[in-house]
């Protein structure tokens, strides 16, 4: 595979996959001489149903694998159910994927709120949770849930990016900030006055919450221009931001629009507000946007390109949720190859637990995946970008999170 380096593994993480595998096979529920079993939640209904092209994706991509010869001979049954974005439906469907179909693993289960429902229970069953679906800090505290793994970079160090960027370029602006009522957005709004430091008191002039289930954010947002603002922070879903920016120019504001990643995908939120009024946005990214021009001749983005292609014609190429699941995907695939015949929970969260500059063809240049002790989300570096035209640009150095 051309456009995904091969894993390179801190030497004890090998140590534990290579001993098993010359001792003796050693599998958990989910696994056989045939077949590996791998659970999943999407919200491929309700509010937040944007998201649901994600699960469409890692069906598409293990069918591919599949079709490859699978895993170390293994081929892989994926079952990915809906949870509406609810976390109450989100506690059913994965009881049913850990203690009714036995997967081994449960990859990418999606929302903040979703996973905090399952976390404990995950924990305590031993099943990983892994890459979730949420870039909340959550995920980030392996002494109390070992067995739970982010992937992005959190939502706290992205929020602290963008307050820098503020003081750098509008030192004296006040900030309306607009986020979901959940542990997502309050992440995103603390993260943002970590950011800002003394500076928050002064300049955070408006904090409106929206629930996920509301309507429409248009009063918010008529809220937070009233304030003062001349800043529009956003930590909110696709829908919500589509919303938004729509209603800033129906109003006529002109403020400096920021917007979290999660409401930053151009088919799922710029698109349906429109790019006449969506020009300048700032936003930040660690993949590779297939929208971006500067990758049409990108290996890695031609591969993903020809994938869609073959195994998912009916999705969006341009859509970053695809391209999100299968870089994702690509990753999970080599560390399950890594893990040889001890395919046990303890060993491939052993070998997450100890990735070294892993680097994939569709992650921006300079961004690689560590993990450690003290590091336990893979990705913390971000790259800033501004809506120009149809298409999100790059600019700025890539930025490091926390160590």
């Amino acid at each position: 595979m051309r456009s995904f380096a091969r894993l390179t593994l801190a030497a004890a993480a090998i140590a534990i996959a290579g001993s098993g595998a010359q001792a003796q096979k050693k599998y958990d529920p989910g696994v056989t001489d045939t077949e590996i079993k791998i659970g999943n939640t999407a919200a491929y209904s309700g509010p937040a149903a944007a998201y649901g092209v994600g699960g469409f994706a890692w069906t598409a991509f293990f069918k591919m694998i599949n079709d490859q010869g699978g895993i170390n001979g293994r081929k892989i049954k994926f079952i990915s159910y809906d949870d509406a974005y609810s976390p109450p439906k989100t506690v059913e469907q994965v009881r049913k994927l850990v203690e009714d179909d036995e997967v081994f693993i449960v990859v990418e289960p999606l929302g903040t709120a979703s996973n905090a429902a399952i976390q404990k229970y995950m924990n305590i069953k031993k099943v990983p949770q892994v890459f979730i679906g949420s870039n909340s800090s959550k995920w980030s505290d392996p002494e109390h849930f070992p067995y739970s793994m982010g992937f992005g970079t959190t939502y706290r160090t992205e929020a602290v990016v963008y307050a820098r960027y503020i003081l750098d370029n509008k030192p004296d602006a006040k900030i309306g900030i607009l986020y979901q009522n959940d542990d997502m957005g309050k992440e995103y709004l603390s993260g943002m006055k970590e950011g800002l430091g003394d500076k928050a008191k002064t300049m955070v002039v408006a904090e409106i919450p929206y629930e996920i289930t509301s309507p429409t954010v248009d009063s918010d947002v008529v809220r937070i221009k009233s304030s003062g603002a001349d800043v529009l922070f956003s930590a909110a879903s696709p829908k919500f931001v589509a919303q938004e920016i729509r209603k800033v120019a129906e109003l006529g504001w002109k403020p400096l629009h920021i917007v979290g990643i999660t409401g930053s995908y151009i088919s799922a939120s710029i698109k349906p507000a429109g790019f006449d009024i969506s020009q300048g946005i700032i936003s930040s990214s660690y993949w590779k946007d297939p929208l971006d021009t500067q990758w049409k001749d990108d290996a890695a983005m031609n591969e993903f390109r020809a994938f869609m292609t073959k195994y998912y014609p009916e999705g969006d190429k341009g859509n970053t949720l695809n391209t999100d699941a299968y870089l994702r995907g690509k990753i999970l695939v080599e560390v399950l190859k890594q893990a040889g015949d001890n395919l046990t929970r303890d060993n491939v969260m052993a070998i997450l637990r100890n990735m070294k500059d892993v680097k994939s063809g569709l992650l921006l240049p300079g961004v690689t995946i560590n993990t450690g002790p003290t590091r336990p989300t893979p990705l913390s570096q971000t790259q800033l970008m501004r809506l120009t035209g149809e298409q999100w640009e790059l600019f700025g150095p890539i930025i490091q999170g926390e160590k």
